[in-house]
């Protein structure tokens, strides 16, 4: 008799792991990379919502019509074929050890806080990077159910510094008037300061598509992803523009330019050093707890993607604890390599580098599920939808504007995709077998 596997994750749920994704250490570094940019990041801001909100509307007309789990990977592969599905997971797969790169040198950045010589020791915050990242990696060879216990215990602490911001601009804005506020200039704004803080604020949205992934889990997948991704984009865009602009307009930029936790140095300015040690603290939980679920993740999409024959065999073989030990490893070899490649960078300057190349690698991704979204249609696979063809439209206009906002960053993304068209090639060429667990 078959056993049917029972879903678990309904639209509440389903919106969690959408915000969830998204929230990390990204949203506390971020003030630091937009402060140059002043009101040209609250601009971008705007822009980032409504084109992630175009993204995550393709993506939940993709989930209504191919409800099996995969996401991107699947929705590309229908489009364009197993070549196109396997670029589509190289990509995804590079996204995410090339954004815990960044989510670990935020994390880091606010353990400054309590010991500034890791600000100032360069050698000593690549250490303690590496530490936490083969900290993790070794915690998820042991198994999901351990990683899984840490996560509970970090996503629920993720909203309390946000909220703990939002309520301290409030204050005050109440107390000053807005006197404190970046005074307004029509002309400071300028389409290459937008564009690159558009690109920038991107990278807090990643992770819009959580919920299309395991949609073989999902109670009513038809009705229930659509939902959930387009409420937790909008939920997570609400409140990044809020807290971010509160940061970026209510502290000094030359603050703020060089400033390691620029959350902590706003709640120290406005609000006390007992409480920036506090938010500190928060922050550095959180960017943890982001790290410790997004490891967990750069093994499985290789292993997933190993027993469905588009890796390398070898990445298939689990541990007797049924962890992908293998992919875990490689995955966390290329994190480690990428790391030590850019220790000389200043925290500020990795964190932004490696967001930059993140959100680049995506795009790639997102570029492709917002054209699968017209082909799909074109040859009628999808119910023709005018608002679907210019929504997605839009959303490849956006993806285009973006990667180009990336500058460099997109050229080193082109780059590692390039390099996976060899492996891809040599999949194709030699037939082999998963191997057994």
């Amino acid at each position: 008799m078959k056993v049917v596997e029972p879903k678990a994750l309904g639209f509440w749920m389903c919106v969690a792991l959408v915000v969830g994704n998204m929230i990390g250490s990204g949203v506390f570094m971020l003030p630091a990379s937009l402060a140059p940019y002043g009101w040209n990041a609250v601009v971008g801001w705007v822009l980032t919502i409504g084109g992630a909100l175009c993204l995550a509307f393709v993506f939940a007309r993709l989930a209504k019509a191919f409800p099996q789990g995969g996401g991107p990977y699947i929705y590309t592969q229908e489009a364009f074929g197993p070549s196109a599905g396997f670029m589509v997971a190289w990509s995804y797969w590079i996204s995410v050890w090339v954004g815990n790169a960044a989510i670990a040198a935020g994390t880091v950045s606010y353990l400054s806080v309590f010991y500034p010589g890791i600000a100032t020791q360069t050698g000593l915050h690549c250490a303690i990077t590496l530490i936490m990242i083969w900290g993790l990696t070794i915690m998820n060879c042991f198994g999901a159910r351990l990683a899984g216990g840490m996560q509970v215990i970090t996503t629920a602490l993720k909203l309390l510094p946000l909220m703990g911001v939002i309520l301290l601009a409030a204050v005050v804005l109440g107390k000053t008037g807005g006197s404190t506020v970046l005074p307004f200039h029509a002309s400071d704004l300028t389409p290459v300061g937008i564009t690159a803080a558009a690109t920038l604020t991107l990278w807090a949205l990643l992770g819009m598509e959580s919920a299309t992934v395991p949609a073989g889990k999902v109670v009513d997948p038809e009705r229930t992803i659509p939902r959930a991704t387009l409420v937790g984009t909008a939920f997570a865009g609400i409140i990044y523009l809020i807290v971010c602009s509160a940061v970026v307009l209510l502290t000094p930029a030359d603050l703020l330019k060089s400033s390691n936790a620029p959350f902590a140095d706003f709640v120290g300015l406005h609000g006390g050093g007992d409480a920036q040690l506090v938010l500190a603290g928060f922050a550095a939980i959180s960017g943890f707890g982001a790290l410790n679920g997004w490891m967990l993740l750069q093994g499985e999409i290789p292993y997933a993607m190993a027993k469905g024959g588009v890796f390398p065999a070898f990445l298939a073989k689990t541990s007797k604890r049924g962890a992908p030990v293998r992919a875990h490893l490689i995955s966390s070899v290329f994190l480690t390599i990428l790391v030590t490649m850019n220790y000389a960078k200043s925290m500020v300057e990795l964190f932004t580098f490696m967001a930059l190349l993140a959100t680049a690698i995506s795009l790639f991704a997102y570029l492709l599920c917002a054209l699968a979204a017209v082909r799909l249609q074109m040859v009628g696979r999808m119910p023709p939808s005018r608002s679907l063809i210019v929504v997605a439209l839009v959303a490849t206009v956006y993806s285009f504007w973006t990667l180009y906002g990336a500058g460099a960053a997109s050229l080193w993304s082109l780059l590692l995709l390039v390099l996976g068209l060899p492996i891809h090639w040599l999949i194709k060429r030699v037939a082999v077998v998963p191997a057994s667990e």
